[in-house]
């Protein structure tokens, strides 16, 4: 899509005006609802560049919008719906927090496709989830945090305390006790997807605790910045962000959405799109860890390769006993692998994590 178009369909979603609806031999219409900016470099970067594939591989019979920078709730649902008024024919609404308003707007328009990132809800058979086994990343850069601390100290930004965030603490906490006991993980939440200012005072926070080493589940890069400043080693988060390496980033969480939009906008466009629930990790490719850099000693990169490579095979599953709750109550028994049904309603840490999960 080209820059005037797409900003004249951003002030008219802004503006609260319908677009002219698209003719029925006009391009395949698809929008994308942004819960921060592509310029972030992180997460919704990831998406966008997912939307960027879609124009790419289909040419000129597909056309794409968005709209950036969507609060999480009312606002949501009159984007979307001002999107298919302008003759979008599928919608990604790519945060979390907007399931409800994509529900609610798929049960007016029962004709438009509907994929909801990280969700659960699915409430008309119009509407479908997706989501990404970060976990399985988290366990990676985990690994390579515990061997790589001096201080012991692990910290971690939290966005939500929510399930996915959950899963990220829990898996980078126990990949990095099982390489050095004597670590500790020490998270502080922000309450948000994406705010630089905040997200640089909780690095911050965490550094005058201190932490050695930094990972985030937010979406911008100010972490990293500061993380720069003190000289202390960070991943990069949802995008490579390959811009911080080769220190204090030394490895990443890339979310790779591009071959799952071009599958299912196919699949809409060809007529044979069926409701479904993705959940895809290191296997499909839709998680990846980016390059490891030489910060990390040889041996660390072959032991997280091989990680990473036994994931990919299917031998390997992060949450896999014996692990116990924070409580000390056993969760997975020796050789038990926690079941997608727990991991998708996780609320509890795991034994060693001090501190409380807020509501």
């Amino acid at each position: 899509m080209t820059l005037l178009p797409r900003l004249l369909a951003s002030a008219a979603l802004v503006a609260g005006l319908a677009l002219p609806a698209a003719a029925q031999d006009d391009p395949f219409q698809v929008g994308f609802i942004y819960v921060g900016s592509p310029g972030d470099y992180g997460w919704t970067y990831e998406h966008d560049q997912g939307r960027l594939a879609v124009e790419e591989h289909f040419g000129d019979a597909v056309e794409t919008v968005y709209l950036e920078n969507v609060p999480e709730g009312a606002d949501a649902e009159r984007a979307i719906t001002q999107m298919i008024l302008g003759g979008a024919d599928m919608i990604f609404t790519t945060s979390f927090g907007f399931g409800e308003a994509t529900n609610a707007v798929a049960a007016q328009f029962p004709d438009v496709y509907f994929e909801h990132a990280t969700g659960y809800l699915r409430e008309h058979p119009n509407v479908s989830t997706y989501n990404a086994r970060f976990y399985e990343g988290r366990a990676v850069l985990g690994h390579i945090a515990g061997h790589m601390t001096e201080s012991n100290i692990i910290g971690y930004i939290g966005s939500y305390p929510i399930p996915e965030v959950i899963q990220g603490i829990n898996s980078a906490f126990l990949h990095a006790r099982e390489v050095n006991p004597d670590v500790e993980i020490r998270v502080v939440w922000t309450y948000t997807w994406f705010d630089p200012a905040v997200e640089a005072d909780a690095a911050q926070a965490l550094i005058d605790a201190g932490v050695d080493v930094l990972m985030q589940h937010t979406d911008s890069t100010a972490p990293q910045t500061v993380a720069q400043e003190a000289g202390i080693i960070s991943f990069g988060q949802a995008s490579d962000m390959i811009q911080f390496a080769p220190r204090p980033r030394v490895a990443s969480i890339i979310d790779n959405w591009a071959p799952y939009y071009i599958r299912r906008v196919g699949e809409a466009m060809e007529g044979t799109w069926e409701q479904s629930a993705v959940w895809e990790g290191i296997d499909t490719g839709m998680v990846v860890i980016g390059e490891m850099t030489d910060a990390i000693p040889e041996d660390v990169r072959a032991s997280a390769q091989a990680m990473i490579d036994a994931m990919a095979a299917g031998e390997y599953h992060p949450f896999t006993g014996p692990i116990n709750r924070q409580d000390g109550s056993v969760w997975l028994a020796d050789g038990e692998v926690a079941d997608d049904g727990t991991l998708a309603g996780l609320d509890f840490y795991v034994e060693g994590i001090t501190g409380e999960i807020p509501n």
